[in-house]
Order: structure tokens, then C-alpha cells, then sequence
């Protein structure tokens, strides 16, 4: 039998992950298989070159590029302190002295003699990577990075942006269809991943900003307000490098949506826990989702990597989301599939769904126009 299967987000209380953290240049792994590390923790370091300052010593000096060396104080490859004396000539009449100094500290890296040049570099500077969730390296990748492995509870978005963070968990309001309001907010919600319900609006976005909130998770925003944070119209391109001053993760759309029942339920579950969020998103081939890991303790006997048991298909009881107007966003559950094609309002035919939402209303919907909400 042929099936028809729309992946789709991933809500559950307990799974097992993996994450691969690497560095974007050779560099040091700082840790071994076997270790556990936490969220903020490094595992991997780089050195980026510094920025370099070019200095045309012999215009400066006013002598030919092939007498430079005569005037160096500094040789290539000794270091530098801003505002040192470089070089300097050495006339007969003091006043007509010349000294060139230093604009960085650094090193003398470079000279030419063909162009009278100097080459200052300033000090690299070292990135560290960090493990992003507190699980334990399972793999290293030589002068690369590490793969982290987790026993968690998983949520995963429909869009997000900003980058990796980490905070505890706050849910602001009492349920799914309540909106985050600024009046949700306070100040004691500093560095702390923030849930609301149905919407957040710009006002609130401003506010968490102010206070310095590290995550907001809500259902929808209007796309207005998504452009004003922003500055600019989003595109096709994966997100997360956007500085906004917090990660922002939609679990169901762009609009006023109130978030699923399911998902508001394991955040309420694990409120004042420590979750690591990701706002990464890309839609094309390759699909990333945002994410919400609430990593587990391994206390009781260790991770469990487990494979989980691969669909066949769509199931009668299945939970699933609308990914297609005029019900776009609405949750319900699967209560029919019919196994016939039938036709739809565009002429077409197609295999359709009956969906069951919790007002008992039915609605007969293409299979291609939801998504499952995968989980345990």
C-alpha cells in the first residue's frame, strides 16, 4: 500500500539527539568521548588572524622603499605597542626628526622593500565553541570539533532567528491563546527563555529587548512586526545570525495563532528548567527548524540511544497542523483516511484527510496541506 506522509515538527517529552559543533577553522578540541559538558561550555577553540594596518614607512620617512630597514626600530616579527616608535630618521638638526609611531598594538608581520611598506597585525582573536546543550561527547572531530549527544525533550518550530542561546524556562502566561503582552514581562526574566501564547507584538519585543530576555517562544507574530524588528524584508536564506538581542521561535506561523495544546503542555512541564534554543531556520532543500532543547539527566542509567521506529505513514489519532489557508494554523487530529481520490476546490483530485479539531468540527483536507506533530 502507498502511503503519504508530510514531515513535519517535532514535539516530544523525551528523544535522543546529536549535534555536531564545529569550528569554522582549524583550531584545539578541548574535551575527550565520554565527557559530559554543559550548554556553555567550550569544547573546541580557534585563533582568527587579526585585522592587518598597512604603513607606507618610506613616504612617511620621505626615503627610497629599499633604505627602509635603516630606519626600522621594530623588526618583523617583534611585537608592538600602540603608539610605540616604529621608525625614525636620524637627521642632523633634531628638528627635523621623524618618528613614525604604532596606530595598533600587534606585530610587525611584513616589510617590503619594494613598496617601502610596513604590515602590522593586530592580535588574534579566539573563538570558542561551545557545546550549545549539556549532553555528552560521543564523537571528536580532530583540529574540527565534537558531536554532542543528549537525552532530552525536543520542540522544534515552525520559524525562527537569532542564534544559539540558553536560559531557564519562564512561561509569562496561563494559556495557549493568551497573547504575550509587555505587562508579562519583568525584570527578573533576565537571560531567561520567555513562552508566551497566540501572538507577540512589537511593543512586547521592544520590552523583552529592554530587559535583556535571551529567548522568546509565542505561536505567531503579524509580519509587519517581524520587518520592523529586523530593518529589512527576510528572504529564502537560512536565519540565525541576525542581532535583534534575543532568539525569536514561532511554533506555528505568522499571525495571531495560539500555540498547540501539546507544546504549551511541555513547556508548562518544564518550567524553571534550563533549555538551549536555536532560531536557525531554512526552509529549502536541507530543512532546518528552530529548536527548544530541555536537556535530561543522565542519573538514571545514561543515554539510551534508541532509534526511534520509522513511519509508515499517517495514522487515524495522529495530531496535525494546517500548512495551507483558509485554515492555516488550526490543530486537530486525523479522524478519517479515505482511501479514495477526491476532487478538491481546485478541480483537482487528490488523497485527502478528514481532520477532527477540538471544537468537533470536520474538515476534509489534501494529505500535501498538513504537517505531523511527531513526538512521544
Amino acid at each position: 500500500m502507498a502511503h503519504s506522509y508530510t514531515p513535519g515538527l517535532t514535539v516530544t517529552e523525551q528523544t535522543v539527539i546529536r549535534r555536531r559543533r564545529q569550528l569554522p577553522l582549524p583550531g584545539t578540541v578541548l574535551v575527550a568521548v565520554g565527557d559530559r559538558v554543559q550548554s556553555n561550555q567550550p569544547v573546541a577553540r580557534a585563533e582568527l588572524p587579526g585585522k592587518v594596518y598597512p604603513l607606507n614607512l618610506a613616504n612617511q620617512l620621505g626615503v627610497a622603499p629599499d633604505e627602509i630597514k635603516e630606519y626600522l626600530i621594530k623588526k618583523e616579527g617583534e611585537p608592538v605597542r600602540k603608539d610605540e616608535i616604529l621608525a625614525e630618521n636620524k637627521p642632523l638638526i633634531k628638528w627635523f626628526k621623524t618618528e613614525i609611531k604604532s596606530p595598533i598594538t600587534g606585530t610587525v608581520e611584513s616589510l617590503s622593500t619594494i613598496t617601502g611598506q610596513v604590515l602590522l597585525r593586530e592580535p588574534p582573536r579566539v573563538l570558542e565553541l561551545s557545546a550549545y546543550v549539556d549532553g555528552t561527547i560521543v564523537e571528536v572531530h580532530p583540529r574540527q570539533g565534537v558531536t554532542v549527544e543528549a537525552r532530552c525533550s525536543l520542540i522544534q518550530g515552525i520559524f525562527g532567528i537569532g542564534g544559539e542561546t540558553s536560559g531557564v524556562l519562564v512561561v509569562a502566561v496561563a494559556k495557549p491563546d493568551d497573547a504575550l503582552t509587555p505587562a508579562h514581562l519583568k525584570a527578573d526574566m533576565k537571560g531567561k527563555i520567555v513562552v508566551g501564547g497566540s501572538f507577540l507584538s512589537a511593543e512586547t519585543m521592544a520590552k523583552a529587548k529592554e530587559i535583556g530576555v535571551a529567548g522568546l517562544v509565542v505561536g505567531g507574530i503579524h509580519d509587519k512586526d517581524l520587518r520592523a524588528l529586523l530593518g529589512y524584508d527576510l528572504g529564502v536564506a537560512i536565519t540565525g545570525t541576525e542581532q535583534v538581542g534575543f532568539t525569536l521561535i514561532l511554533t506555528e506561523g505568522f499571525g495571531t495563532i495560539p500555540m498547540a495544546q501539546k507544546t504549551f503542555a511541555l513547556f508548562s512541564a518544564h518550567a524553571g528548567e534550563k533549555a538551549a534554543v536555536s532560531g536557525a531556520t531554512q526552509i529549502r532543500a536541507g530543512v532546518i527548524r528552530p529548536e527548544i532543547i530541555i536537556a535530561k539527566s543522565d542519573s538514571a542509567g545514561g543515554i539510551e540511544a534508541a532509534a526511534a521506529p520509522q513511519r509508515e505513514g499517517i495514522r487515524i489519532g495522529d495530531p496535525v497542523r494546517i500548512i495551507r489557508d483558509p485554515l492555516f494554523g488550526k490543530i486537530g487530529e486525523v479522524s478519517a483516511l479515505p482511501t479514495d481520490l477526491q476532487k478538491i476546490p481546485t478541480e483537482s483530485d487528490a488523497r485527502v484527510l478528514e481532520v477532527r479539531f477540538p471544537d468537533g468540527q470536520v474538515a476534509v483536507i489534501p494529505r500535501t496541506n498538513i504537517e505531523v506533530i511527531e513526538g512521544a
